[in-house]
């Protein structure tokens, strides 16, 4: 089941930050559920996954594309695939259960799994520690309404820039 993983670390490493939680417990505890719960999905790719996607139905001939394409990047690339794959949105959710239908070695699974997670706990854990502490000397600087009209007119201007490089990208195509 997809959770809001990332989100839940940032905010409690923010937590950590201000004292109200310790850093060293917040990335153990990430990168545990991390590594578990992928386990969990690994597990029910392996037992359901490739029947799920097997069975006649919408998008039959699709899902069969997509299991093949799956195997294929699993056998050549499985390892970097579930490592990286905790660095990428969207296959975040999905890396553990392809790389279950795809009869990844769980050993093989186990092991960069384990990498990426901690990794990636430790990784966006400090960052919302350190990130977190700034923001808080920032805040106490130069008061709540100014950093978060800093932070709209930061998400404003990144919404700008990728509708402009949408556009662009639009008008190169046509």
């Amino acid at each position: 089941m997809p959770v809001p993983g990332e989100t839940a670390l940032i905010t409690a490493a923010v937590l950590a930050s201000q004292g109200h939680l310790q850093i060293e417990l917040v990335i153990a505890v990430a990168a545990a559920a991390a590594i578990v719960g992928d386990n969990i999905g690994y597990l029910l790719g392996a037992r359901l996954g490739r029947r799920f996607l097997e069975r006649p139905g919408w998008f039959h001939e699709r899902r069969l594309a997509a299991l093949a394409a799956g195997d294929v990047l699993f056998s050549r690339h499985g390892g970097k695939a579930v490592f990286l794959g905790r660095w990428v949105a969207v296959l975040r959710i999905w890396a553990a259960w392809l790389a279950g239908m795809s009869d990844m070695p769980w050993r093989s699974f186990l092991l960069w799994n384990a990498l990426g997670g901690i990794a990636w706990a430790t990784c966006f854990g400090l960052l919302g520690y350190f990130g977190g502490e700034a923001a808080a000397h920032l805040v106490a600087r130069i008061g709540v309404g100014a950093a978060v009209a800093i932070a709209v007119g930061f998400v404003v201007g990144y919404g700008a820039v990728r509708l402009r490089r949408r556009a662009r990208a639009r008008q190169s195509d046509a």
